[in-house]
């Protein structure tokens, strides 16, 4: 299966996350396999929240070196918080939840979040899961999904 028709049989599932793919594609050669594809579903659809951790990390960390930069918490919430008119730059306010978030959720004090600061954090409070924005579906797009899928499994035959 390919990028594009993986990303269309999941548009109901995940309508705003850009990395679900990277997420999917566990070997990173660019198809999603069977395996992957059962596996990503599996997580998606009846998921521990240890895996959903695991996973939220593996789309957070853009760079895959086990952590999340301030840089790379500042691109994800650039591009997941809506943009409100006002006066001042929008920059400087996602600068400042980056610096909010870092108090939060850093326990170790080295500027950028582990998986072991973001995995307490999270524990502590499971809104901090998707911190960074949204790679999760939320029940309704999975009922949706669902429902899309299942109604007829033939039509997915080939995937």
């Amino acid at each position: 299966m390919n990028r594009k028709k993986l990303q269309k049989l999941t548009d109901t599932l995940t309508k705003s996350c850009k990395h679900l793919f990277r997420g999917f594609d566990r070997d990173n050669d660019g198809c999603v396999n069977v395996s992957e594809w059962v596996q990503g579903l599996s997580l998606f659809l009846r998921g521990t929240l240890e895996e959903k951790m695991k996973y939220c990390f593996e789309v957070f960390d853009l760079n895959g070196d086990g952590f999340i930069s301030k840089e790379e918490m500042f691109h994800m919430l650039k591009n997941s918080l809506l943009k409100q008119p006002s006066e001042e730059d929008p920059d400087e306010g996602i600068k400042d939840l980056v610096e909010i978030t870092l108090k939060k959720m850093d326990q170790d004090h080295d500027g950028k979040l582990s998986y072991t600061d973001y995995e307490n954090a999270v524990r502590e409070e499971t809104l901090l899961l998707e911190a960074f924005g949204p790679c999760l579906p939320d029940p309704k797009s999975q009922m949706e999904f669902e429902a899309q899928v299942f109604k007829d499994p033939h039509e997915f035959h080939d995937i």
